[in-house]
């Protein structure tokens, strides 16, 4: 885990892979309370004897929103800012769903820091994240994620 100082610190890996997560399963428990707290209950992430029939690979998928979402706590076991007052999600310049997360599977983030603006109290850091699926050549989800973190 990269840990810096300040978020001004974070400038010095500005380029570079900041790092790798641990691997995260994707358990149909997890989708379920997705789909509860969403209202999305499509039957491909939900109905696990209907994926067992009618899904390739026989498995529920995960919503792309529910990989999305788990940026967050991908990356935050990536890199940490130690005197930092707050930091904020601030978007998405671009995000692709490029692979079906089944129930059981596991995904890691490999995170590089894109770019760095200083704004008024701190920075905003641009990252190309890339979820890994395992067993899979291709990911799960690409994105460049823009974190906001404040002095």
């Amino acid at each position: 885990m990269l840990i810096v100082e300040t978020p001004a610190a974070m400038k010095a890996h500005v380029g570079k892979l900041i790092g790798t997560s641990e691997w995260m399963t994707i358990d149909q428990d997890r989708i379920n309370k997705f789909a509860d707290a969403t209202n999305d209950h499509q039957w491909i992430h939900i109905d696990v004897e209907r994926a067992a029939r009618e899904m390739p690979g026989g498995k529920t998928i995960a919503h792309g929103f529910l990989t999305l979402s788990l940026l967050v706590p991908l990356m935050a076991s990536v890199y940490r800012i130690e005197k930092t007052s707050r930091g904020i999600n601030y978007g998405s310049n671009k995000v692709r769903f490029t692979s079906m997360v089944p129930s059981g599977s596991r995904i890691r983030l490999h995170l590089t820091l894109k770019a760095l603006e200083e704004v008024e109290g701190g920075v905003r850091m641009f990252f190309e994240c890339s979820v890994e699926l395992e067993g899979s050549s291709r990911p799960a989800l690409v994105s460049e994620t823009i974190i906001m973190a404040f002095d």
